[in-house]
């Protein structure tokens, strides 16, 4: 059985996604760019990083751990298309209130490709039941279980709901 591979093109100094072990999900992918991420806004940091994944695969950008918990950087929007060919930019947010310098050749995100399946879509006037109904946000072992959280908005009401 022949292997899938992702063909990558790389921009003058980036740097090649890779994974860091044998056994790992996820591939490093590095900063193409120097800049600095102020607190509580987002960027689209170059990676000089182009793939061509094959057809019914996509990639899915995940933040790394070790930024996440020690300077409060998260990635947003992570869904890349197998047919997209323009470069990988990772949306990077800074969650924290101190200013965070992205240095080019920085791994600022991990990549998981995963193989994916496509299914029909079909309108319907009812749903079959579940066990888990319509039980929402935190139902599980709260003694919620198949009981609707009603709310108006925001997180305030919901453990409004939950008390």
């Amino acid at each position: 059985m022949k292997k899938e591979v992702i063909r990558i093109k790389l921009d003058s100094g980036a740097k090649m996604p890779e994974y860091a072990h044998e056994d790992d999900a996820c591939m490093d992918i590095f900063s193409n760019e120097s800049l600095v991420l102020l607190p509580r806004h987002r960027a689209a940091v170059k990676t000089g990083v182009y793939m061509e994944l094959p057809r019914g695969y996509v990639a899915l950008v995940k933040d790394k751990s070790g930024l996440a918990i020690k300077n409060g950087i998260s990635t947003l929007g992570g869904v890349i298309d197998s047919g997209y060919r323009g470069e990988y930019l990772i949306i990077l947010v800074n969650l924290s209130s101190i200013p965070f310098k992205i240095e080019r050749g920085m791994k600022i995100a991990q990549v998981l490709i995963q193989k994916v399946e496509r299914l029909d879509l079909e309108t319907v006037d009812k749903l079959s039941d579940s066990d888990r109904g319509e039980a929402r946000f935190g139902s599980t072992g709260s003694g919620l279980k198949n009981k609707p959280i009603k709310h108006k908005s925001g997180l305030h009401d919901i453990k409004k709901a939950i008390n």
